[in-house]
This record gives C-alpha cells, structure tokens and sequence, in this order.
C-alpha cells in the first residue's frame, strides 16, 4: 500500500477533540481496521483526587515531533491513514486529551502502530501536564510519590 503522508491529519487544539472526525478522516474503503486511542482525564493520580489538568507544550516543535511520529509509523508498518490530535489548555474530568487514530488493510498493523504512537508521543513530545488537586497542584512526571522520595533521602551513602 502506497504511503499517504499528505492524507494524515495532526493537530494541538485548545478546543475538545472530535473523535468520530478523526476517524472519518482516516478510514477509506481499502482499510479493513480503524485502531483508535483515546486519551482521557481521570479524575486520581497517585491517591490523590484530580480537579482538573492544564497542558502545556513547545508547540512548534511538539508538532514537529508528531508529524515525525505519523512520519515513522509509515516506514515501520503497512498502514494507510494516521490522525493525532493532542489537546492543550485546561481539560475537565473525562475529556480527552489525546486521540490517535490509524488505518490499515489488516488489525494488527493498525493495533501495533497506535501503540507506538502513543508510546512515542510520550517520550519525545514536549508537551507537559500539570495536574490540580484540592492542596495543590503538580507537573506530572516532575514529582516522586512520597515513599520514593522518602525512601532516597534515608537511603545511606555507600
């Protein structure tokens, strides 16, 4: 199957995210799967209750990266179409914040790419998450739950 690069769609948006418009985006009658992930603000983390997040991100070049991504997902697996939109701003209990979209002839290349989408998106996009709670609010990822962060501080010199 003949890559479609120009026919892949990746957006930050400060609005909320249409899924079933990314999915339309992507499926076309050669496909024979439409993987989709769907990223969504749960209302804990690490114990703690969740108000609300806020994203951030160095938007030219976490675009970049995303369009890199869609980029080596066509390279590593025979798929047709790719949608990843990432959202940025203040998100509210249960919203997406992330949704990645990907076509293909056959399920298991289209389940193998969204996995490493997301997987890679992760790692490599400089798009970062602060999380509010009722007594505070942190950068996620920035800050070790406390029995790690207890458990190095009396840990002893060898």
């Amino acid at each position: 199957m003949a890559s479609s690069l120009q026919d892949d769609l990746y957006a930050l948006v400060r609005e909320p995210i249409d899924p079933a418009a990314l999915v339309r985006h992507v499926r076309a009658a050669e496909d024979g799967a439409v993987v989709t992930f769907d990223g969504c603000v749960r209302n804990h983390s690490l114990g703690r209750r969740t108000l609300h997040l806020e994203y951030e991100a160095y938007e030219s070049m976490a675009l970049s990266k995303i369009r890199e991504i869609g980029a080596h997902i066509h390279e590593k697996f025979p798929i047709h179409r790719v949608a990843i939109a990432h959202r940025l701003g203040r998100l509210e209990i249960g919203e997406t914040s992330v949704f990645i979209a990907v076509s293909s002839p056959h399920r298991s290349a289209a389940f193998k790419a969204c996995r490493f989408a997301i997987d890679t998106l992760k790692r490599t996009v400089p798009i970062w998450k602060k999380e509010y709670f009722e007594d505070g609010a942190v950068w996620a990822d920035g800050e070790l739950p406390p029995a790690l962060t207890e458990t190095r501080a009396a840990k002893p010199a060898s």
